[in-house]
């Protein structure tokens, strides 16, 4: 249900607003929209569009959030989850616990995405071993890592795009 100032306009993807909204009221319509664009069985079929709906989530966090956007063979969506919450600088991310997230929602593939509260969104040493030890882990039970993404309030960075990724 999107926000009750919002109604469909007649093309898809417009709306109208009906009354005045303030700023929280934009964020709120602005997170609805993207959670809808991450709903269940939706297909990534541009990596881009993606990447924009999880920015609008996780861009403005004040910690670091680390989530997972489950999917199946045909790259649909499964589920979006927030997995591990952490402190501003650090992030306890266990392989583990996303083996046995991803092989319960029955995942064939995944994405990987955090934020970077400072809003710069290049990746740390830390987010590329994490990377590598998810990748190997998931590996192992056949599930495609396809990108970890880092988003900040200045952008998305690949780590595929990166060469991270193999």
């Amino acid at each position: 249900m999107l926000h009750h100032k919002l109604i469909a306009g007649e093309q898809p993807g417009t709306y109208l607003v009906t009354g005045l909204v303030n700023e929280d009221d934009l964020l709120n319509i602005a997170n609805q929209i993207a959670r809808q664009k991450l709903a269940k069985g939706v297909a990534i079929t541009d990596k881009h569009l993606a990447q924009q709906a999880l920015q609008t989530l996780l861009q403005s966090r004040e910690h670091e959030v680390f989530a997972m956007l489950f999917l199946d063979n045909q790259h649909r969506i499964l589920a979006y989850e927030e997995l591990f919450r952490c402190t501003l600088s650090s992030a306890s991310v266990y392989p583990r616990e996303v083996v046995k997230r991803a092989l319960a929602i029955n995942a064939a593939a995944l994405m990987l995405v955090h934020n970077h509260p400072s809003g710069y969104p290049e990746p740390s040493r830390a987010d590329i071993e994490i990377t590598h030890r998810l990748q190997s882990a998931l590996a192992l039970v056949d599930i495609r890592p396809l990108d970890h993404l880092i988003v900040g309030t200045e952008g998305v960075m690949s780590l595929e795009e990166r060469g991270h990724l193999q």
